[in-house]
């Protein structure tokens, strides 16, 4: 996946209908309206640390459910209300934060570039005439399922019907011509859908490239795929369980309880669980395979004065990790749209982060072509 990243002004820039001092934001008696106005501005203004109130920087403390997606909220980009994708036992969901790296760990962060800096490929706003990020849609058991037709990997893919709504969101909008990802959660028979350039037909089927059923509430998380399948990502792992999500970010450190998801721009012909699939014809080792982990170092001192998303981008990193899912722009981590989220201020943070920040996990299992 391209970069689809551009940093977006709110739209409320009103003048505030009177004067409003300039100080510590949570010392100063302002109306509601003055306050929400002050905020507006400050974002606007790059959102520095030090001006933002106090509550702002509160964690909220969720226990996780792992593997049951029936408390997730419904529609599109929902909150999931604390569920995490699979059993806590999957490797998605696996604390490596005391891991072996790899002895090729340096080689490969060298070929990507070990001055590369971290960057969000998700925000709010729209870029290219869609919303920034992979958006997702969280239906229930009940929602009708539908003829699925796939054109470019029909052998590698799961045969439909699936529940995908007609005006289910698709990454980078209805006239992208990129991947074109959808995502459909169905909350109460725990199934996730993921697609790879999807179409909605007229009649209310769908095509695609590829298609991939996962089984959310099981460590055999696709019971019908081979060695060697890919699925709507080119690693053959599931999309959503990567994904940096507004309502887990915004809990501060230790609100995401998984690993995310990646891109660089050249990979290995070869792949390490649970990856299933490479997508390269190169060999050589100082490549990354597709599922290989990285994990932030230990010695990375996340500043105090981030903002509860950046933290918890972060403390993840350090606890869970990220994979190596697709080839794309370096060091692009893949997340949900949301309007909440803060472009500039989470690009300025997370860019400080940079590929010599991380270390190669110890690649077991490594499938080679």
């Amino acid at each position: 996946m391209t970069s689809m990243m551009k940093p977006t002004a709110p739209s409320d820039l009103s003048a505030p209908t009177a004067a409003i001092a300039v100080g510590p934001v949570d010392t100063l008696a302002h109306t509601p309206s003055q306050r929400r106005q002050l905020l507006v501005a400050l974002a606007a203004l790059g959102s520095a640390p030090g001006l933002w109130p106090a509550r702002a920087l509160a964690q909220t403390s969720v226990t996780p459910v792992y593997g049951n997606l029936r408390g997730a909220s419904l529609g599109a980009n929902a909150a999931l209300n604390g569920a995490v994708p699979f059993p806590a036992g999957h490797a998605f969901n696996t604390d490596i934060s005391t891991a072996t790296i790899d002895p090729s760990s340096a080689s490969i962060i060298a070929g990507i570039g070990s001055t590369i800096s971290l960057r969000p490929d998700f925000g709010a706003g729209t870029w290219d005439g869609g919303p920034i990020g992979i958006p997702y849609i969280v239906v229930s058991g009940t929602q009708a399922k539908v003829t699925m037709r796939f054109t470019a990997y029909p052998a590698e893919s799961d045969a439909g019907p699936y529940p995908v709504p007609p005006a289910a969101p698709i990454e980078g909008g209805s006239a992208s011509a990129g991947d074109r990802h959808v995502i459909v959660v169905d909350r109460d028979n725990n199934r996730l859908y993921e697609l790879y350039r999807a179409f909605p037909g007229a009649d209310g089927s769908w095509s695609a490239d590829c298609g991939a059923v996962f089984h959310l509430d099981s460590l055999t998380i696709r019971p019908t795929a081979k060695a060697g399948w890919t699925s709507a990502d080119a690693a053959g792992l599931p999309i959503l369980p990567g994904l940096v999500r507004y309502d887990e970010a915004s809990r501060g450190a230790g609100g995401i309880r998984h690993a995310l998801r990646f891109t660089v721009p050249k990979t290995r012909r070869a792949y390490v669980p649970p990856a299933t699939h490479w997508a390269s014809t190169s060999t050589s080792t100082a490549l990354a395979p597709m599922g290989a982990r990285f994990r932030l170092k230990s010695t990375f001192v996340i500043p105090s004065t981030f903002s509860n998303e950046a933290k918890a981008i972060l403390t993840a990193l350090k606890t869970y990790g990220m994979f190596v899912a697709d080839n794309g722009s370096a060091l692009y981590l893949s997340g949900a749209p949301d309007e909440r989220w803060n472009n500039s201020r989470l690009i300025t943070e997370l860019k400080t982060v940079k590929a010599s920040h991380f270390d190669v996990l110890k690649m077991t299992g490594l499938v080679k072509g």
